[in-house]
This record gives C-alpha cells, sequence and structure tokens, in this order.
C-alpha cells in the first residue's frame, strides 16, 4: 500500500485528496497542516492519519508540497536533511505556483523523482482540470500510479513545464474570471427582474452546458457563438454590448496579468 503524504492540506490539496479517496487504488493518508484542525477535519473524511512534515518526509511514497511558494524555504530547511537520508524509493509531488522541479530540487537540495501539477477549484466537485508535468527522474510507471489515484479528480493534461505558468493562468486562475463573469450574469438576470437564486442557478447551468458543447462537439467557440446569434436577434445584440464594453480584451488581459506574476514569485 502506497503512503500519500500531504505537508498542507488547505482547500486544493483538501479537494484532491477527497478524489483520491474514491479512487479504487491502495493508498494511506498522512496530512500535516501548519493549522493542526484542518488535518484532523480532513484525516476524519478519508480516515488518514494527522502527522507532521518530518514524518511525511521520512515515510510518504508520494510528497505534495501543498504550501504556498513564500513557505518552501522553511519546509525545505526542515525536511531536506530527512529526505537525503532516505534509501528508498519516493516521488514529490509539488502543487507550487511558479516554482519549476529544477527550482524545487535546489531548495531540497537534492535530485529527486518530481511530479510538478496545477490543480483546480472544480477538481472539488470531479471536475477539474489539472496539469502536469514530470521531471526525468519519475518513471513511467510512478506517473501511471498517480494519475489512476486521482482519475476522479477530472482532466488531466501533460504539459511542458515551460508551458505550466501559461496553463495555470487558464485553467487555475480561470474559475475565478469565470465566478465573476457569472455573478456579472446573474446581475443582469435580476436587473430584468429574475429572483437572484434562480439567476445564478440559469447562469451556472449555462455555462455548464456551455463549457461541454466546446469539449464535446469539438467546435470553435466562434462558430458555437455565431449558431446562437440569429440574424437581427437578440443574442447579437448582447454580444455588440460586450465588444463594445472591451470583453475579449479584458478577458485577455486577465490571463496576461496573472502569467507575468508568476515572474514575481
Amino acid at each position: 500500500m502506497k503512503k500519500f503524504g500531504f505537508i498542507g492540506t488547505g482547500n486544493m490539496a483538501g479537494a484532491l485528496i477527497l478524489a483520491a479517496e474514491k479512487s479504487k487504488t491502495e493508498k494511506e493518508f498522512l496530512l500535516s497542516d501548519i493549522i493542526p484542525e484542518k488535518a484532523e477535519a480532513l484525516a476524519k473524511k478519508v480516515h488518514g492519519k494527522v502527522s507532521d512534515n518530518k514524518t511525511v518526509a521520512r515515510e510518504a511514497d508520494y510528497i505534495f508540497l501543498g504550501i504556498k511558494p513564500q513557505m518552501l524555504c522553511d519546509v525545505a530547511k526542515e525536511i531536506a536533511p530527512i529526505l537525503m537520508e532516505r534509501k528508498d524509493r519516493f516521488v514529490l509531488v509539488s502543487m507550487l505556483a511558479a516554482y519549476t522541479c529544477e527550482r524545487i530540487n535546489e531548495a531540497l537540495e537534492g535530485d529527486y523523482p518530481l511530479i510538478r501539477i496545477m490543480p483546480n477549484t472544480p477538481v472539488s466537485v470531479g471536475e477539474g482540470m489539472i496539469l502536469y508535468a514530470p521531471n526525468e527522474k519519475a518513471t513511467e510507471e510512478e506517473l501511471s500510479f498517480f494519475l489512476s489515484s486521482f482519475s476522479e479528480a477530472g482532466r488531466f493534461s501533460n504539459l511542458p513545464e515551460k508551458l505550466m505558468d501559461a496553463g495555470a493562468s487558464v485553467a487555475g486562475c480561470g474559475p475565478a474570471f469565470v465566478d465573476l463573469f457569472t455573478e456579472a450574469l446573474a446581475d443582469g438576470g435580476v436587473a430584468c427582474g429574475l429572483p437572484r437564486a434562480k439567476a445564478l442557478e440559469f447562469a451556472a447551468q449555462m455555462i455548464l452546458g456551455s463549457a461541454k458543447l466546446i469539449l464535446e462537439s469539438e467546435k470553435h467557440p466562434g462558430q458555437l457563438k455565431d449558431e446562437v446569434c440569429s440574424p437581427g436577434g437578440t443574442t447579437i445584440q448582447g454580444v455588440r454590448a460586450l465588444e463594445k464594453g472591451g470583453f475579449r480584451s479584458a478577458v485577455t488581459e486577465a490571463v496576461i496579468a496573472a502569467y507575468e506574476k508568476n515572474f514575481e514569485l
């Protein structure tokens, strides 16, 4: 049985752990967090063990770094000596934004098998978009076990590491942009007389269905947009208003701003 050790059990790590709990692979969870209550609450849900960073580093087969980038230095000082002493095989799994596999190994003063992942919040409902990039030390067998263990989290995409920050700016930051768009759609519905709850329901389901249509039809979004816009109809007038307000440019600039922030971390 493989041991999955998590250093950091925040919202994203917690969502991944809950997804892994649903898979059929045999595993055990070791959970460590700077706020013990978080680890304790999660441990009860997945029958895991509350642990600490050093124990995770010493015992886990897959060591997940679910911490903020600014915490890496302190965590590395704590666990690097333990990792160096290990004689058995283990894999690091990093969820740190902007940190390449090479930078993480440098911080840990080693050259370890490592899988870098960038999940997003829809992982919590099994519809996540998880980008991943293994380094050369990680074997196909290790990668396969990782992917099968988290298959319930959503869709996975193997991406060259040089594109991870760009991908995360779309898939990782995107839910916040979509949430903002959803709220704005609902506000428009309320302004037109809809009850708030109904407006949110209509907007959210519409976005869910539209996303599924893009993925399953394999049609370009522009084509799908044209199929909704009847000549002289209502939809094209709404599209005109969005274009007048700089909608496309605003969304594009949001992605670029998120991407550029990576270079400051």
